[in-house]
């Protein structure tokens, strides 16, 4: 872990200004660098630095930032549904814009179904769906990339971290969970490299195929699927939020199946059901799972996205730990 002299600490407020003033010297507007600053610095406030603004040193050395982008544009479009070319923009911006219009056709036809594609790398599945829940309502969302994971049974990558993430309107806070279909995130390999970590054991192989703890090496090879002796498990989940990408377009701007896409899916509890009712359920679902005999040792059963919540109001007040490496390679950008 960090240790108080090679870190930094910042407020929310200040780090947002720090991520946006980057962005701007990167080339983004000022309307662009605050929707991606703020997606950045909620991936700090919510404990996933891998995911936070480290990424401005990704989107900084990514091969696409050096394409000619344009605005997203709908290219096919329903009263519930929408493709949309992202333009080459940096996922989390176009991202976010999609998420924008499947809230707007769910308000309006109760259901929504969007996909983007020519866009590249998106942060946390679960800070759309915070939106969209917070909207009043139900979401899914499949994302799918370039290939840095290697199938079961495999020796080279083939496939994205292909996250899958799901969220219900609740009271105070929806429910979200938002899980990598990979056994570590390609973020995390890369936030090990820049500080010199080396990764969990069984997560990554060299580009021979043995097992390495080496985020260099990693990188190099690829990451492996979660679910160690079941794998074969997080393989399967992996290739289907592959598959499903293709709907979204991922072939449509290259050629290539094996590339960026993303999915919402995204409706109106009140289709099935009224709301104060699955509200309730909700809520008394949640009540008998926290109560459920806890094994020795353990304080408390939480929900998915629990933690996050509470994570973020402590780091709003107390602000959170960038490592000084990170802050220094952004600040010089």
């Amino acid at each position: 872990m960090p240790t108080e002299e090679n870190t930094i600490t910042l407020s929310a407020a200040a780090a947002l200004a720090f991520g946006a003033s980057a962005l701007q010297r990167l080339g983004f507007s000022g309307e662009e660098a605050g929707i991606v600053a703020a997606h950045l610095v909620d991936s700090e406030l919510c404990g996933y630095p891998a995911l936070g603004l480290a990424r401005i040193i990704t989107i900084a050395e990514h091969a696409r930032m050096r394409e000619p982008r344009s605005a997203p544009r709908i290219i096919h479009e329903t009263p519930v549904s929408a493709q949309i070319d992202g333009g080459n923009f940096v996922g989390l911006y176009s991202v976010y814009r999609a998420s924008e219009i499947a809230i707007e056709k769910a308000r309006a036809h109760g259901f929504a179904l969007v996909g983007l594609h020519n866009s590249w790398v998106s942060g946390r599945n679960a800070y759309y769906l915070e939106k969209i829940a917070r909207a009043g309502y139900a979401g899914i969302h499949l994302a799918c990339s370039r290939p840095v994971v290697v199938p079961h049974g495999g020796r080279a990558p083939a496939l994205g971290t292909n996250p899958i993430a799901f969220a219900l309107p609740g009271t105070p806070d929806p429910v979200i969970f938002d899980m990598g279909t990979s056994a570590t995130n390609h973020g995390d390999v890369l936030l090990a490299g820049r500080l010199n970590r080396l990764l969990p054991a069984g997560v990554a192989v060299d580009a021979n195929g043995a097992p390495t703890r080496d985020p260099q090496a990693a990188l190099q090879g690829g990451i492996l699927p979660f679910g160690g002796a079941h794998a074969h498990k997080g393989y399967g989940l992996s290739f289907m939020v592959q598959a499903m990408g293709l709907l979204a377009g991922a072939a449509l701007p290259r050629g290539q199946v094996q590339d960026f896409a993303f999915l919402f899916m995204v409706f109106d509890p009140a289709l099935l059901m009224p709301r104060a009712q699955f509200e309730q359920q909700l809520a008394e679902l949640i009540v008998q799972v926290k109560a459920t005999p806890r094994q020795p040792g353990v304080d408390e059963i939480r929900i998915p996205s629990e933690q996050a919540f509470r994570t973020r109001v402590q780091r709003r007040v107390e602000g959170f730990e960038l490592p000084r490496r990170i802050h220094e390679r952004i600040a010089a950008l």
